[in-house]
């Protein structure tokens, strides 16, 4: 069974309202997502991808929160705040539902997860799956193999902060295994492991704007690939100063 169509989608579309934006927002200086008016979701799977600073967390946020999800992670149940950081953005995102209800979500931001496993014992009411007692990454990909199911509709942001190559690796074919049964993910990332998921959506918002691109033409693969490849070359022209 191959990828779900665009009308089998939880998130089909969003929309941005500017005018629910204030003029002094900076967001409007954020070029890559002042210029979305609109954006379509075609695959069970998309990546956003780009340098640091050019909105694609900011996006992802906006879109869980207005989702419904807590502004700092976890499920749709979870309702706390350590520190109120999220974006206006969430007030003006509309979003597009496909026809089926989601059976489950999870929004998942890797500089608060401590913060929502320490809030998970308090909502599971003593059978919380004690992440404290396992390392970052080991808590993610437990969190993903216990929790994420089928039909769900699940947003992460560079879930590949505390995951070692190998765990990628096992992220990737969990994320796989879920999208063909009609789970949606849309992920902020700068893992090449990740995004060579095959049959993927890839969104860029480098250059001022959010477009398609190619996994070859991402910054992520081409400046890993340029490393592993010519390690002694790049290192003698970077560290060149140094001496």
């Amino acid at each position: 069974m191959g990828f779900f169509e665009m009308n089998e989608l939880l998130i089909t579309r969003i929309t941005i309202d500017w005018s629910r934006i204030g003029p002094q927002s900076y967001l409007r200086d954020i070029k890559a997502i002042c210029g979305i008016d609109r954006l379509d979701f075609g695959r069970s799977v998309t990546f956003f991808v780009g340098e640091n600073g050019t909105g694609k967390s900011t996006l992802l946020e906006g879109i869980a929160v207005a989702y419904g999800f807590n502004p700092e992670g976890g499920t749709k149940n979870y309702n706390f705040s350590t520190y109120d950081s999220h974006s206006e953005l969430c007030d003006a995102v509309k979003i597009s539902r496909g026809p089926y209800k989601a059976a489950g979500g999870y929004f998942l931001r890797a500089e608060s997860f401590y913060n929502v496993a320490t809030m998970e014992k308090e909502y599971m009411q003593g059978l919380s799956n004690e992440y404290h007692k396992r390392s970052h990454g080991e808590s993610l990909l437990e969190l993903v193999k216990s929790s994420f199911r089928p039909r769900g509709i699940y947003l992460l942001d560079e879930p590949e902060a505390a995951l070692s190559p190998q765990n990628q690796l096992t992220l990737l074919l969990e994320m796989h295994r879920l999208s063909r049964q009609g789970a949606q993910f849309i992920v902020a990332t700068h893992s090449p492991i990740l995004l060579a998921l095959p049959d993927a959506a890839i969104l860029s918002f480098d250059d001022g704007a959010v477009h398609p691109c190619a996994y070859e033409e991402t910054g992520s693969y081409q400046v890993m690939s340029l490393f592993i490849r010519n390690r002694d070359y790049v290192l003698h022209h970077l560290l060149a100063d140094e001496h």
